[in-house]
């Protein structure tokens, strides 16, 4: 079934960016008019998602204010161990709100619109998108099968076998098996490790897939970057240049 809601991931510090000059959480970065999460709202929009919850943590109440700015569209849930806790631990907490298939992003993402078309579009039930090598540094490769099917994850590709299928971008299709099993494995983590530091893709998404098959995608000429840190920042103000012309042209 294709997705109708989304969930972005948005309890980060950022604290790699403060160099910057940024202060705020990662979402609030501004590279041409708006804040980053609002361009991906509003790309989310204009795909067709209904509705979006923001999991919230560090200055929550920039996401507050827009949140309460676009009520029909947005809702929120906030992870007070932000500072203590992983990406899967925000997720987790987002169970209540989670009915059915969902697109899940990063608060940190520039991306273009065909990347949304892309994954609405694709039959598969559980989709991770792939890039091609950008250069951009802290990537995250991802290995898969001759089927193309999720295998492992890791920043160091060393880790990986031969079957890297490209970097993780950080939109990916959830089904509610695949959610159900990646909070299963989560609530065990924490209760066994007494530790909420947990990642969602390297860690949960990976032991999920071993029986929820997750499928990858890989567009190799797709325009995007994550921003981190000052170098992933510089980056970005060109690839989001690129990105609007690509997005006029189409």
């Amino acid at each position: 079934m294709r997705p109708l809601q989304a969930v972005i991931l948005a309890a980060g510090m950022g604290t790699r960016l403060q160099s910057t000059g940024h202060r705020g959480p990662k979402g609030a970065l501004i590279l041409h008019e708006r804040p980053i999460i609002t361009e991906s709202i509003n790309r989310l929009l204009l795909a067709g998602i209904e509705t979006i919850t923001l999991v919230t943590g560090y200055q929550a109440d920039f996401y507050d204010k827009l949140a309460e700015s676009m009520p029909a569209s947005i809702t929120r849930i906030h992870n007070p161990a932000y500072a203590e806790s992983g990406s899967m631990y925000s997720l987790y907490l987002a169970r209540e709100s989670i009915h059915g298939a969902f697109l899940l992003l990063e608060s940190d993402l520039i991306y273009e619109q065909r990347a949304l078309s892309i994954m609405l579009e694709n039959p598969a039930e559980n989709l991770l998108l792939l890039s091609g090598e950008t250069g951009a540094g802290d990537e995250v490769y991802v290995e898969a099968d001759k089927d193309r099917r999720l295998l492992a994850m890791s920043k160091r590709r060393e880790r990986l076998q031969t079957g890297i299928a490209g970097e993780l971008v950080g939109i990916s299709k959830v089904s509610p098996a695949l959610y159900e099993a990646m909070c299963a494995y989560a609530g065990d983590y924490f209760r066994e490790n007494n530790s909420l530091h947990l990642d969602y893709e390297t860690d949960a998404m990976v032991a999920a897939g071993r029986t929820v098959p997750v499928q990858v995608i890989t567009v190799s000429d797709l325009l995007w970057s994550e921003i981190d840190d000052a170098v992933h920042y510089r980056r970005a103000i060109e690839i989001d240049r690129l990105i609007r012309a690509r997005d006029a042209a189409n």
